[in-house]
């Protein structure tokens, strides 16, 4: 009788998986995209915000939700979400939650949600809207971010009459006297992001005055003072650093506290306000330099580095209430681990499950919430104990996953260049049979430092290429984050060197297993990703298929127009005038000759990072020597794919490409 009934139940279970269905994209944008946690005073509640796609339409909206901390009830949604309401923000007293909401304009305000009433009221009204909400610890106002004037702080009456003159200004031509007039893929106007004090009896105060943004910040204990970040280099095109600085709440002169000549960011005052915890990078001009734990003692007026054997970044670190030691989040080995880190540098393991970060505790300490996701499943809120396991509380995409059946997903591990183990993510279709060979395509991640995590995505998510039928290998070679400092660096001034034969050798061992067909391989990437794709498209008819998003083509046309200078400089040595032979030796521009493989160009209009320019190049070679090519060109889109619609066509037209070249016999 026991022996039938397990037959049974694992029929069943085998029926449940057998009626699971590919993922598609309509699937993939139906996925509440949750927010991190906002733990309440008492430590009964969580608060956090979550974003839906709405296809139809093609746009986002996002909404406030709370949940008990325990996971023990669904999730109540607070705001009406029609627009964008987010980044909430328990009060002290644990009886309203600020956020940020555009839903009555264009400009996002603070809003206060009535936990006892649950009504919201509007309770700012800046001209540059709000962001960053943080209370003062008595609960009478808040320390905020906005975009201001520098030279109308906070008056209403001067910002409003600069708006109107930029509106009526007969011509949209900008005179510019110097570097960094865009970033990303806005141009810099005259606005700066500056922290502000609000009062909830309406008093506002500009605590960051001077032409430069400031960002990030955190309030003393007592409220008396805010930390802050912001750059301090005059060229900042061509500089990482920036430092700390402290100014009262109540208003006065800014006190610079780091002198290092990296990036000093994050502060985080400890709660019993003796220390400013911060991350640290020693090296200006690198932005992939080590992120390093350091603390500021407010009595001694000093600095210290605490885990300084710790070998990957520090990505964030967030205080245990009693002030001993940090719960920090940092890449390990294609995921993003928990650790927690004492005062005198003792580093212990807390999770490496997945991919954690936005982390928030318990007013007890006892438990650690954050949010979580994995190649398998998108973002949840969890809670794990020091010695725990996590247990997930959200729920919201519980019954659109039960329907979908994931690619299942697993390491794979190779010997690269100069005999380092290489770390790769194997991603198989869905309801796999390991008796049949199948098309495979390699993504290549870009940065170039930084890494394909065990996490989800909702742009370059290996499931709907998987739900296609490809095998996918998510490769971790040179320059990727979370195998130590050195596997990081040995990028820079060698793009195509050892990270060449890192990826071609995992190509290698990818294409031996029994399941892959080697003779239908493609590949894809973006930014730098989309420049290897480019290198490969010049060195080896390894490929059938190709795409390259936003990818560098020409280094010498590139460092001419992207906006980060530190960037080039850094990795080629300086500028291409002073360094041609590093420019010319990694530039895949000067390899077209070689052009053979059938490629997809994607490129934005609004990428100033890689701009459009370097994606046109590469598609004029393509169609001047007859490669079959098509350029997927949007006009309103940066270096990321953001827009749903957008986002659809992305999907479909890189799948259809992939299927032309490796499913047609």
């Amino acid at each position: 009788m026991k022996r039938a009934f397990v037959f049974l139940l694992l029929t069943l279970v085998a029926t449940a998986a057998a009626a699971q269905r590919p993922m598609t994209f309509e699937d993939l944008a139906a996925m509440k995209r949750i927010d991190g946690p906002k733990v309440s005073p008492d430590g009964r509640w969580i608060a956090y915000s979550a974003t839906t796609v709405d296809l139809e339409e093609n746009k986002t909206r996002s909404a406030i939700y709370l949940i008990p901390s325990d996971g023990s009830a669904a999730a109540k949604q607070l705001t009406d979400g029609t627009k964008s309401d987010s980044g909430p923000a328990w009060s002290p007293d644990g009886k309203k939650i600020a956020y940020v909401s555009n839903r009555d304009g264009a400009t996002r305000q603070v809003w206060l949600y009535d936990v006892a009433s649950g009504k919201s009221e509007k309770v700012t009204n800046l001209s540059g809207g709000a962001g960053s909400v943080q209370w003062l610890p008595d609960g009478s106002g808040f320390v905020l971010a906005s975009d201001i004037h520098p030279d109308c702080g906070v008056d209403p009456k001067c910002a409003e009459e600069k708006n109107v003159a930029a509106e009526k200004a007969p011509t949209k031509a900008r005179v510019i006297d110097s570097l960094f007039y865009r970033h990303w893929n806005a141009w810099q106007e005259s606005t700066r992001s500056h922290i502000l004090y609000v009062g909830l009896d309406g008093t506002t105060r500009d605590l960051t005055a001077g032409n430069f943004d400031a960002a990030p910040f955190d309030i003393s204990p007592d409220g008396r003072e805010l930390a802050f970040a912001r750059k301090t280099e005059a060229h900042p095109e061509r500089s990482t650093n920036s430092d700390l600085f402290l100014v009262p709440i109540a208003g006065g002169e800014a006190k610079r506290i780091t002198t290092r000549t990296g990036a000093d960011t994050s502060p985080a005052y400890s709660p019993d306000g003796r220390w400013i915890a911060y991350r640290s990078q020693s090296r200006d001009g690198y932005e992939s330099d080590l992120w390093e734990l350091w603390l500021y003692d407010r009595r001694a007026g000093t600095s210290k580095r605490i885990a300084a054997d710790f070998p990957n970044w520090i990505d964030s670190a967030t205080w245990m209430p009693d002030s001993k030691s940090l719960i920090v989040d940092a890449p390990l080995a294609g995921k993003s681990a928990l650790y927690e880190i004492t005062l005198d540098g003792r580093a212990t393991l807390i999770d490496r499950s997945g991919t954690a970060g936005s982390i928030d505790i318990a007013p007890d300490g006892k438990t650690i919430y954050f949010a979580m996701s994995t190649l398998k499943r998108p973002v949840d809120i969890y809670s794990i104990t020091r010695n725990g396991q996590p247990k997930k509380l959200t729920r919201e995409n519980d019954a659109l996953l039960a329907q979908i059946a994931m690619g299942a997903t697993e390491d794979m591990w190779w010997t690269g260049a100069d005999g380092a183990r290489v770390q790769g993510h194997l991603v198989k279709p869905p309801h796999f049979d390991p008796a049949k060979k199948y098309p495979a395509i390699v993504l290549i991640h870009g940065g170039p430092q930084g890494a394909w995590n065990d996490a989800w995505s909702y742009r370059w998510n290996p499931q709907p290429l998987a739900a296609r039928g490809y095998v996918i290998l998510m490769p971790n070679p040179r320059g990727s984050s979370g195998f130590g400092q050195q596997f990081v660096e040995e990028i820079s001034k060698d793009w195509a060197g050892k990270v060449y034969v890192d990826l071609m050798n995992g190509v290698d061992a990818f294409a031996a297993l029994p399941y892959v067909d080697g003779d239908r391989m493609g590949a894809a990437g973006g930014s730098y990703g989309g420049y290897m794709v480019n290198w490969i498209l010049g060195h080896t008819d390894r490929f059938k298929a190709l795409v390259s998003h936003a990818g560098v083509y020409n280094l010498e046309s590139m460092y001419g127009v992207t906006e980060e200078l530190w960037f080039p400089e850094w990795e080629f040595g300086g500028p291409f005038w002073e360094k041609p032979e590093q420019y010319e030796k990694w530039s895949p521009h000067l390899f077209a000759k070689n052009f053979k493989t059938p490629t997809l160009v994607v490129h934005g209009e609004l990428d100033f990072r890689v701009p459009i320019g370097e994606g046109l190049q590469l598609f004029t070679a393509l169609q001047r020597q007859g490669v079959p090519s098509r350029l997927l060109y949007y006009p309103d889109e940066g270096h990321w794919v953001l827009k749903p619609q957008n986002s659809k066509l992305w999907f479909q037209t890189v799948g259809d490409w992939f299927d032309r070249w490796l499913k047609a016999q």
